[in-house]
């Protein structure tokens, strides 16, 4: 069931993107359908894993044997961090090949808001 809501989540977020380069070019369009998909899956992941570290927190607790015990960044946060990176230079790849700016990819949460009305 979790996947099927992943999977329908990913593709509100591929339409989303696409709507963004509606105007452009279809060769441009092709070349930039797998980065497309690809940044729509880690938008999607990045969601998840804000709410695990809005839950969970940035640091989790270890015991690694007798006497080692302490505070650490979460896996979780870990996974965030990397992704993130990943994730900002995807949507820069496909700003650069559609010829739009990086901010027309980025959620402000207006339209959200316009929903709710």
């Amino acid at each position: 069931m979790e996947n099927t809501d992943k999977e329908k989540r990913i593709k509100k977020e591929i339409n989303k993107y696409k709507k963004i380069c509606k105007d452009v070019d279809e060769n441009q369009q092709k070349l930039a359908e797998k980065l497309i998909e690809n940044a729509a899956f880690m938008a999607i992941l990045l969601q998840d894993l804000q709410t695990d570290i809005n839950e969970n927190g940035i640091t989790e607790k270890y015991s690694n044997g007798s006497n080692q015990s302490g505070v650490r960044i979460s896996a979780a946060t870990k996974v965030y961090n990397s992704l993130i990176k990943n994730y900002n230079q995807t949507i820069k790849q496909i700003a650069d090949i559609l010829n739009v700016s990086v901010d027309a990819f980025q959620d402000d949460g207006f339209e959200a808001f316009l929903k709710m009305k």
